[in-house]
């Protein structure tokens, strides 16, 4: 009596708007994971550093991934045009620089510090297309973002106090218990990767609008593989240890196979301008990590750093996003592949 008295008075909207709030917190719940398991890939992957070296790590992760998606994805030559097969490969090589330079970067600086300052690659991208958006909006916001990048940047990175070393601080914390400095290097190496992680997301559109399904991915990461082999495996392979073999394939799954599955579930649930700012908080979850993981402790001031770059990720993503549009058909997202 009570279950008829029920669905006979229950509004239908209300069922709908239900359904759509519990589809909403999933699908944030699945991006945060998302980056929860980047965060967790890197860290397993810093931790290879001594025995491999950076670029060892990251040619470890990368051939790992390409095995996996080669046996999932199987791109067929039929998928690709010349110029969708370029741009595929293309992406490839931007995925390998991408991650072979965060590494780098990861070795000298702390986490934290390194995804924050790659992150400014897609915060340009957002920035650029906000400048391209209506002119009411580019005269509110188009100098907010860069400039509060800008200013986080500077707390990060303290310029006035940067340093040469060939490695960061001896206690992995932003500057060090006393010296309060960057390594140099590894600043650049990470806005390096900054640069590659831009080149990632506008290739990664291109592949994603000309190719279907996954096939993009089935070519871009066996290509980022060769790129890594090229700079890094000839010095990695004589290190190989079947132990080895299996952290690899399971660095394979913590990053991308594990977050890219998480992430083609959250795109399904959410609009993609929350996913997108969402995405904003990785460098905040690269500094958790990097507390909780890799007992990084971080200053004050590149706290704030790291805080204003965020902020601006998604000022610059909630301004530059088309509302409510269909999530798109994944092929590779740009920030869970680009971290290393």
């Amino acid at each position: 009596m009570s279950t008829i008295l029920t669905w006979t008075r229950t509004d239908p909207r209300a069922s709908l708007d239900c359904m759509s709030t519990r589809d909403s917190r999933t699908g944030v719940a699945f991006a945060v994971l998302a980056m929860s398991f980047v965060q967790l890939g890197l860290a397993a992957s810093v931790s290879l550093f001594d025995q491999l070296g950076p670029e060892g790590a990251a040619w470890l992760r990368l051939t790992f991934a390409a095995a996996i998606v080669l046996v999932l994805f199987r791109p067929r030559p039929s998928s690709f045009d010349r110029r969708s097969l370029l741009a595929a490969v293309g992406l490839g090589i931007a995925t390998g620089g991408v991650t072979l330079l965060f590494m780098a970067a990861a070795a000298r600086i702390p986490l934290g510090v390194a995804s924050a300052l790659e992150f400014l690659g897609p915060l340009s991208v957002a920035v650029v297309r906000n400048s391209r958006g209506p002119r009411s909006t580019r005269n509110r916001t188009g100098l907010v973002w860069p400039a509060l990048a800008f200013v986080g940047v500077m707390m990060l990175t303290q310029p006035w106090h940067l340093v040469g070393g060939a490695h960061g601080s001896d206690d992995g914390s932003v500057g060090g218990a006393t010296g309060g400095s960057l390594d140099l290097l590894g600043v650049l190496f990470a806005l390096s990767a900054a640069v590659c992680w831009a080149a990632y997301i506008l290739l990664t559109q291109h592949v994603g609008d000309n190719v279907s399904g996954l096939q993009g991915m089935g070519v871009s990461i066996p290509v980022a593989a060769l790129v890594a082999t090229v700079v890094a495996g000839p010095s990695t392979i004589p290190l190989m240890t079947w132990e080895l073999v299996a952290i690899g394939f399971g660095l394979a799954l913590l990053l991308p196979v594990i977050p890219f599955t998480l992430e083609y579930l959250a795109l399904r649930r959410l609009d993609a301008g929350v996913f997108g700012t969402l995405m904003s908080l990785e460098p905040a979850l690269a500094l958790l990590g990097g507390w909780l993981l890799l007992h990084q402790t971080p200053g004050l001031l590149p706290a704030f750093g790291i805080a204003f770059v965020v902020l601006a990720g998604m000022g610059a993503e909630r301004t530059s996003s088309p509302r409510h549009e269909a999530p798109p058909e994944p092929t590779e997202r740009p920030g869970v592949l680009s971290p290393g």
